[in-house]
């Protein structure tokens, strides 16, 4: 049972630790440096203070700042909770004084450590679903960047262009974001003709090349007025369509990286086998549970994390309210919420289960959620006992 808690406000270039006893009151309250050196010499000024009792570390950050401090007591075997920022912020309010200070919010972490019986160690991931977490996190950031490209190469051809940009969907046609390096103006495509531009397409490596130049040069038919903006616009669009290109690349290498480290985790096989899951979706989980989703005490308990399991809203005469949890992992509820809407498609159990919600008077999104917290509890129990999914066999009469 500990006997003392440190509780640490934890930032980018610095942390403030604050040390409380049984009592609430302060025996170190310092300033360190988000470097080894620094935080090893606090760990040990710490220990020296605690003179063999328990100690309890408490942090409201578990990866990015935090990293090294979790790594430095991980490899020094101390016990470290989290405690979300939000829940530090809604208790603030409770302490007395409306200033706020690192020196503060350290002191409310320790003394939030000191009465809570509620919080789990921080569990520090296997190698494989660490590396998984960044490279999700890198293709994530990718894919924003190609959005955002695609958009602004759209409402930039929009502006001299308008029948081209209304021709394709630029997001799913890469052929169409190839002809803009190339072919960006009525006037060109018109001078190029569909043969050419075809040929070219297909030099390119472009599948339906005959039709995507049939469009193009519909669409300069379309137009024959020449636009202020069509100068300036046009060089500009070639650039995007080259950015979206490179873009295109780099998420298909990160995309590879991160199939080729899924398939070496031991549960990558069993993941696999679950209907709706691919290795996305399977590699968003092992990232989201440090690669052991049967470190939850249940499925019950995980369920509670990946935000699937409904809290009740009562008060008064209200009673039978019940609502998704404000506090969850976004990442896992996405990651099972479309795994079981693609099971609900193509696997005939999934399938039956949904349509029996839908007939109970749920709409789409409550029957999916449903869905994806019964395949939980499958899944949970399929890594528990290391069995891949098996269809369930009709017995013949």
């Amino acid at each position: 049972m500990p006997e003392l808690w440190a509780g640490i406000d934890a930032g980018k270039a610095h942390h403030h630790c604050v040390l409380i006893d049984t009592e609430g009151n302060r025996l170190l309250s310092r300033r360190v440096a988000n470097d080894e050196a620094a935080l090893t010499e606090l760990l040990n000024d710490v220990r020296t203070l605690a003179a063999g009792k328990e100690i309890l570390w408490a942090t409201d950050l578990n990866r990015g700042g935090a990293a090294l401090l979790i790594g430095v007591l991980e490899a020094h075997t101390q016990t470290l909770v989290y405690i979300p920022g939000r829940s530090i912020y809604h208790a603030a309010r409770t302490y007395r004084g409306d200033g706020k200070s690192d020196a503060k919010d350290a002191a409310i972490i320790a003394d939030q450590a000191r009465m809570r019986r509620d919080l789990h160690p921080i569990r520090s991931g296997d190698q494989i679903s660490t590396d998984l977490r960044l490279l999700i996190s890198r293709r994530t950031d990718l894919v924003c960047d190609r959005t955002r490209a695609i958009n602004r190469l759209c409402a930039v051809l929009l502006e001299y262009f308008p029948a081209l940009e209304a021709a394709f969907d630029y997001a799913m046609v890469k052929a169409a974001v190839v002809l803009l390096t190339k072919y960006t103006t009525p006037a060109g495509i018109r001078r190029a003709g569909q043969a050419r531009i075809a040929a070219w397409l297909r030099n390119q490596g472009c599948y339906n090349a005959k039709t995507i130049a049939a469009k193009a040069v519909a669409a300069a038919r379309a137009q024959n007025t020449t636009v202020q903006a069509q100068e300036v616009g046009a060089s500009l669009v070639a650039a995007l369509a080259r950015t979206v290109l490179d873009l295109h690349e780099q998420v298909a290498a990160i995309e590879n990286q991160i199939e080729t480290r899924f398939r070496e985790h031991q549960q990558s096989e069993i993941l696999l086998s679950m209907p709706g899951f691919g290795t996305l979706l399977a590699s968003e989980i092992l990232a989201a549970t440090g690669g052991d989703i049967t470190a939850y005490d249940s499925a019950a308990r995980l369920a509670g994390v990946a935000g699937l399991a409904p809290v009740p809203r009562d008060s008064g005469r209200i009673s039978g309210n019940f609502h998704r949890p404000k506090r969850y992992d976004r990442q896992l509820l996405n990651a099972f919420y479309l795994a079981a809407q693609s099971a609900a498609r193509y696997c005939p159990q999934s399938r039956s289960y949904y349509q029996r919600k839908r007939a109970e008077g749920k709409n789409h999104k409550q029957a999916v959620l449903s869905l994806a917290r019964r395949r939980l509890n499958v899944l949970w129990a399929m890594l528990r006992d290391g069995t891949p999914y098996q269809q369930p066999t009709v017995l013949a009469v």
